[in-house]
């Protein structure tokens, strides 16, 4: 018997609270409550928005989450730009390439989207698979200062060819999300 299909597709505001609980339960006793909050209070803030939530569904559980958040550059750019933030898979389903397809499925709708440049600050080892790269050696900067030792952390994919090329200057976040806390890896 092969194992069930999942499913990849947009979350519903509905699943809010099971979204979160697999952000909690993802991030365990050490992050989960402030990850959880930090999510709740990010997809219900107005300039977040538009963003991109999407789950891995597992035939009726959901199993994996990602959200991806609107993102501008000052000085100004033309170049369109989202952070993901977070990214979290159940603890018993991990090590199975949900996250990459959660990334990867992702990355097509904003495609789909016309977004540009997708930011994160994360470990390197795991997101530079999907094309990251540090975002301090291009001059795009985070919303607070990073550590030295964490630099290479803050990373940017292209999602449009030679979009990096074309701008320079520090990337804002959303309101939930701007606060220096949050960015620190």
């Amino acid at each position: 018997m092969s194992p069930p299909a999942i499913h990849y597709r947009t979350a519903t505001s509905s699943e809010d609270a099971a979204v979160i609980q697999i952000h909690q339960d993802a991030f365990g006793r050490e992050g989960g409550a402030e990850i959880g909050a930090l999510l709740a209070a990010m997809l219900k803030d107005p300039s977040a928005k538009p963003l991109l939530s999407l789950v891995a569904q597992c035939d009726t559980d959901l199993i994996g989450h990602v959200l991806f958040t609107h993102a501008r550059l000052s000085p100004a750019s033309d170049a369109s730009a989202v952070i993901l933030a977070p990214l979290a898979v159940l603890p018993e389903q991990q090590k199975q390439g949900i996250g990459s397809a959660l990334i990867d499925a992702g990355f097509e709708r904003l495609k789909q989207q016309k977004i540009d440049l997708v930011f994160v600050l994360g470990y390197p080892d795991y997101y530079t698979r999907f094309g990251f790269q540090p975002a301090g050696r291009c001059e795009l900067h985070a919303p607070y200062p990073i550590e030295a030792k964490n630099a290479e952390a803050w990373m940017v994919h292209e999602l449009t060819p030679g979009a990096i090329a074309a701008c320079q200057g520090t990337v804002h976040c959303c309101d939930a999300l701007d606060k220096p806390e949050y960015w620190r890896e």
